[in-house]
């Protein structure tokens, strides 16, 4: 009976991180299709194989092996740090030269990440937290314009939907305790939503339109076109993006006094480079660890 409460409370706070991850890796596919310019069926492609391939570079990376995975509790999500350069590589370049950049830049990610779990550990914290609260800022504004359903704006009615959502969470963050306390983030998104649907503001039409099974295509935007200038850039991104995992990764590291050493470091590194190929190769983005994962175990 304890066992089956266990696995329960698991289940529970599972679906908590999935929802937590969902809203931040179903954004950047929207934020990128609206820019290109893409149909209302490529943008569906693009956040269904997303989902699909965050599922699989999560997979990767809580493998513990003498291969690739670090072995600890690491959500993989879309890295909002490439937003900006891959708009700018597809509007120039099209979108083959930014699926292409990606493969690239995967392959780069396996190729240093020996040397780069090396020169990880010179890292000191602060530098490593720096990085991640920088792009924690930059993304005030997506969530500002989240409020506002991406509008010119947020209107009263949006302001007061957000603070509702938040001051909830804090509440039950504040007054409870144990198992209700680790799951106050989904409490708060389900009766946000359940408040928002009470005013008309949830629509579950396009779920019940969206197929059951949609099975990833490799390819899907066409052959991928390797353009030097565009490859460049998305590997310097996919050194940040390192420099933002190895935060992760130490953190995570303190919480389950799980001691990392360099081939650990590698092996994790080497999944996320596993991981922005795949991506490539399925016209998707690049992948890193979730810091709001850190927050969440």
């Amino acid at each position: 009976m304890q066992n089956k409460e266990k696995h329960s409370q698991a289940a529970v706070l599972g679906l908590q991180h999935l929802l937590a991850m969902y809203s931040g890796s179903i954004l950047v596919p929207i934020m990128i299709a609206g820019a290109l310019g893409y149909s209302a069926h490529e943008l569906t492609y693009l956040i269904s194989t997303d989902i699909f391939m965050c599922g699989v570079a999560t997979f990767l990376q809580l493998q513990l092996n003498k291969y690739f995975g670090i072995g600890l509790p690491v959500v993989l999500g879309v890295a909002f740090q490439s937003v900006a350069p891959l708009i700018m590589i597809g509007e120039k370049h099209g979108s083959g030269a930014m699926f292409g950049a990606l493969i690239v830049s995967g392959i780069y990610v396996i190729l240093v990440s020996g040397v780069f779990s090396k020169v990880a550990n010179l890292f000191p914290s602060i530098v490593t937290g720096s990085v991640i609260t920088t792009i924690g800022l930059t993304l005030i504004p997506v969530a500002i314009g989240n409020m506002g359903n991406n509008a010119d704006k947020p209107t009263g009615q949006s302001l007061f939907l957000a603070a509702i959502t938040v001051l909830i969470i804090l509440v039950v963050n504040i007054f409870t305790k144990g198992f209700i306390k680790s799951i106050s983030i989904l409490i708060g998104l389900i009766v946000g939503t359940a408040i928002a649907a009470s005013m008309g503001l949830v629509d579950f039409s396009p779920v019940a339109a969206a197929p059951i099974v949609h099975v990833p295509t490799p390819f899907y935007f066409g052959v991928p076109k390797f353009e030097l200038s565009s490859i460049i850039m998305m590997c310097i991104i996919a050194t940040v993006s390192m420099v933002e995992s190895t935060g992760v990764y130490l953190a995570l590291s303190d919480i389950t006094k799980e001691p990392l050493d360099s081939t650990r470091l590698r092996n994790g590194y080497r999944a996320e480079g596993l991981a922005v190929l795949l991506g490539g190769l399925f016209n998707t983005f690049p992948y890193t660890g979730f810091s709001q994962n850190v927050g969440l175990v």
